[in-house]
This record gives structure tokens, C-alpha cells and sequence, in this order.
């Protein structure tokens, strides 16, 4: 949020700044001075900047609420599924705990279970079994990166979009040097100053957005080996369960061990 931040003070800026340290309020008018002293390309780069990072904020924020729901969710999926004695049991409480992605895995390997010998006995096709666990895996990390293209995009072209912006700033800059005639790093050094500054808000908005790409996809990686290991717990569960149980029952699922979520 600091490129929507900095426009902020750009547009809203208070004439009166006496509040501030001397060096302080100096450093902060210096710095509104080159965004507003910028050309037309350079400001332009710096509104597409702060639209890119308003955006990759709302994608991260979205992402960690998301994340944080479904792994609340899938530890109360756990804890009930451990602790409950029959499969139907677990499937008529399993909507409860959506949008875990552990109930897509389990609705998909109980509904092919169901579908092979009405949820009784031995599986007849295991190996189904397994493919409805990793089609259920798989479509549901997909859900989860929905959008996340987006926020690695922006962080790998926001520093080139600032780049072309200080580029662009020091030929003009170099040009009206060349019409003044005045060949003084005095000259120039203003218009230089200024054309940076379209490279540090470049920057700005790729660093949060690489580390939350980062940490965003790692809970990615830890969602899918979770649903991996949750379906091969329940595999395991659905099998003993039928060896074990009368087959005029229910199967009931045999007592895992325990792991957290």
C-alpha cells in the first residue's frame, strides 16, 4: 500500500508542515516536490505503479484471509473425522466445514467409494479411489491460485515499468540539458533526481508483492501435501475399516494416527 499511500500525500498534501523536524519536513516536501515536478510519462508510470500495487495488496490480503479460513476449517474437518465412528456420519457434516479443501478430497474419494460398492465392504478399484483423491487435490489448489498469476506479474514487471520511467525522465533530462547548453552537473542533477524516483516507487511495489507471492505459495505447497496425506489417511480408514467391520454395517473408519494440521 505505500504507492496508493504516497499519492495520497501527493494530492492531499497539507500546506502546513511545521509540525515536522526541520530535516524531516525538508526531506518529505523535497520528495513531493520531484513527484509533482515530474513529466507527464513519469507521472503516468507512477499512477499505473500505485493501481499495480493497490491491486497486489487486495490479492495478498484477500489470499491470507482465505488461507487462514480454510486452514481453521480443515483442523475442524480433522478433529471431527478422527473422532467420528461411521463414514455417513462424517459425509453429513463434512459441508460444514467449507471451504476446506480437505472435504473436497474426502466428498470425492466417500462418492466414488459409494459409487463402487455402496459404501459397504472392500473397495472394488482402488486405484479409482486414488485418482478421485488426486483430481479432488488438484482441483482444489487450482481454486486456491486463482489469482495469484497476477500478483507474481506485478512483482516481476513493476521494476521494468519504473526503469522505463527513469530511463525515459533522464533523456529528457539530458535533452533540455542539451538545449540550455549549460553542461553543469547542477544542471542536470534535478532532472535526474526526479526521474528516479520512478524506479524506487517501481520497487515499491515489486518487494511486498515478491514476498507475499513467496509466502502465499509455500501455504500452497503445505495445502497440497496436507490433502495428499489426508487422502491417503482416508484410503487407509475406508480399508481397514471393511476388514474389520460387519459388512452389514457401515464402514467404520479405524483410528488414525494423529497429525495436525
Amino acid at each position: 500500500m505505500t504507492m496508493p499511500l504516497l499519492f495520497a500525500l501527493v494530492l492531499l498534501q497539507d500546506t502546513d508542515a511545521t509540525a515536522a523536524p526541520p530535516a524531516a519536513a525538508a526531506s518529505s516536501n523535497a520528495l513531493l516536490e520531484m513527484v509533482h515536478n515530474s513529466g507527464p510519462v513519469a507521472f503516468a508510470v507512477l499512477i499505473l505503479l500505485a493501481f499495480a500495487s493497490l491491486f497486489s495488496w487486495t490479492i495478498m490480503i484477500s489470499k491470507w484471509r482465505s488461507f487462514g479460513a480454510a486452514r481453521r476449517r480443515s483442523s475442524g474437518f480433522l478433529r471431527a473425522f478422527r473422532k467420528s465412528g461411521r463414514l455417513s456420519e462424517i459425509s453429513a457434516i463434512a459441508d460444514q466445514f467449507k471451504p476446506s479443501p480437505l472435504v473436497s478430497v474426502f466428498s470425492e474419494i466417500h462418492d466414488e467409494y459409494a459409487r463402487q460398492n455402496n459404501g459397504r465392504g472392500l473397495p472394488r478399484n482402488p486405484i479409482a479411489l486414488e485418482r478421485a483423491a488426486a483430481t479432488a487435490s488438484s482441483e482444489a489448489l487450482t481454486a486456491m491460485e486463482q489469482r495469484m498469476t497476477w500478483l507474481a506479474t506485478i512483482a516481476a514487471i513493476a521494476p521494468f515499468i519504473g526503469l522505463f520511467g527513469t530511463v525515459w525522465g533522464i533523456i529528457d533530462a539530458f535533452h533540455g540539458l542539451g538545449t540550455a547548453g549549460a553542461a553543469t552537473l547542477r544542471a542536470v542533477a534535478p532532472g535526474i533526481s526526479e526521474a528516479l524516483i520512478t524506479t524506487a516507487a517501481g520497487l515499491l511495489v515489486a518487494i511486498p508483492a515478491v514476498v507475499g507471492y513467496n509466502q502465499l505459495t509455500a501455504q500452497l505447497r503445505d495445502f497440497g501435501s496436507r490433502m495428499d496425506d489426508f487422502g491417503r489417511e482416508l484410503l487407509n480408514a475406508i480399508e481397514n475399516a471393511a476388514m474389520l467391520s460387519n459388512p452389514n454395517e457401515d464402514a467404520r473408519p479405524a483410528e488414525p494416527r494423529r497429525r495436525g494440521f
